[in-house]
């Protein structure tokens, strides 16, 4: 099972440098992408639980260079059906 990572920028340049970074720093795959009003933007990686943890931290950097970073979050061992209710692939 993968593990699932997520990032929370306000402004889409801020998250697609973090996402970039993401994706350069760790062995991930992008899962998806959301946006929920007002700015704010969500990704969605899936990888290892180490891969995501260091990528979230090595995106939340970067975001902060580059506009707002709000949050990162890593779930290890999400709900199967999670999948079915969030934008993911």
């Amino acid at each position: 099972m993968e593990a699932l990572g997520m990032i929370q920028t306000r402004g889409l340049v801020a998250l697609i440098e973090a996402s970039d970074t993401m994706l350069k720093s760790a062995s991930l795959r992008f899962a998806g992408y959301e946006k929920s009003g007002s700015g704010m933007v969500s990704a969605f990686f899936r990888g290892s639980v180490a891969d995501c943890r260091y990528g979230t931290d090595c995106a939340a950097a970067a975001a902060q260079k580059t506009g707002e970073f709000l949050s990162a979050r890593v779930i290890p061992a999400p709900w199967s059906d999670l999948d079915d209710k969030l934008p993911v692939k």
